[in-house]
């Protein structure tokens, strides 16, 4: 006897789709308690601040915006600037020397790289501070004969300004040039061929081709090497180049305040590096275009956006 299929009409019906779905946002208590916490404890740690009179408020607004403290400001800021034009001008040179097929430049720039990673930047301060222990007069000739062209005294000619330089630009190149190396082995090695197969000569490869291509990874490294260099000024100090944290230094000094004094240039450091984040956070979004970071908004364009988005979900849950 033949098997009897089950007739079309007798299978169950599908259930008809709700015309209306809720959306129910997750709620998630436990991250509102910790943030709660958090609030708290800053609140407490800055009501407790506020409140401490060993702290000395009265001295931190009058030192604030000293005169003196705004000189040791325009010092800080120049000495960041050029020893990261320094570092970054010499560092680049140095990367491609790296990566250069020629063993001597490739090992005059390792030895170069080795020396200044290799040792603390305090050492090295000092060391250009005190160099004129070392040589007396500065001199440039021809090497191993008696021929000078250029003489001077090595301490009218390194000042504690331009030793200063010396250490955190040539200290900056040294970390520069492993980010910049970084970036240049991060392009395909494509593009370079087929640069060099129209005809592009290599020098002109590097500059139109592969260092912008480059530019996205060395752009995130590069601005905290700023951040950075600002900060590590203070270490200039201890040769007296008269930035802001030497004259913080010399102001609790005479006065015995030192405490407020590290509160004054706390603030200060902070406003800076806030107001060099702000580039930084625009290059990375210029450099990154066309990739799927480059669309990265800002943390506070997040937060708002994530309110909005909340919002939106409540509105459609309550109706």
């Amino acid at each position: 006897m033949p098997a009897t299929s089950t007739p079309l009409s007798a299978s169950p019906q599908r259930a008809s789709a709700p015309d209306h779905i809720d959306i129910v946002p997750v709620r998630h208590y436990g991250r509102w308690a910790a943030a709660v916490a958090a609030v708290a404890a800053v609140g407490g740690l800055i009501g407790s601040l506020a409140k401490n009179a060993n702290l000395h408020w009265d001295v931190i607004g009058h030192y604030l915006f000293a005169g003196l403290i705004f000189d040791g400001l325009a010092t800080t800021l120049w000495l960041t600037a050029a020893a990261m034009a320094l570092g970054l001008v010499l560092g680049t040179l140095i990367a491609v020397m790296r990566l250069s097929a020629n063993p001597v430049l490739y090992g005059l720039s390792s030895l170069f790289v080795w020396i200044f990673r290799g040792t603390p930047l305090l050492v090295q301060i000092i060391f250009w501070g005190y160099a004129a222990a070392l040589y007396k007069k500065v001199l440039v000739g021809i090497p191993f004969t008696h021929i000078t062209f250029v003489q001077a005294d090595t301490n009218s000619l390194l000042t504690p300004a331009v030793a200063a330089l010396l250490a955190l630009g040539l200290n900056e190149a040294a970390y520069a040039s492993e980010i910049v190396r970084a970036g240049i082995q991060s392009v395909d090695p494509g593009q370079t061929e087929a640069a060099h197969s129209l005809g592009m000569r290599p020098a002109l490869t590097m500059r139109r081709i592969v260092l912008p291509q480059a530019m996205r990874v060395i752009i995130p490294p590069m601005g905290n090497e700023t951040i950075n260099m600002l900060k590590m000024t203070a270490l200039v100090s201890v040769i007296a180049a008269h930035d802001l944290m030497s004259n913080i230094q010399d102001v609790y000094a005479q006065n015995y305040q030192v405490i407020p004094m590290l509160v004054v240039a706390s603030i200060w450091y902070l406003a800076l590096v806030s107001l060099l984040s702000i580039p930084q956070a625009w290059m990375e979004r210029r450099y990154g275009r066309g990739t799927s970071q480059g669309g990265r908004t800002s943390a506070v364009q997040r937060m708002f956006a994530g309110a909005v988005a909340l919002g939106r979900a409540k509105k459609e849950s309550d109706r």
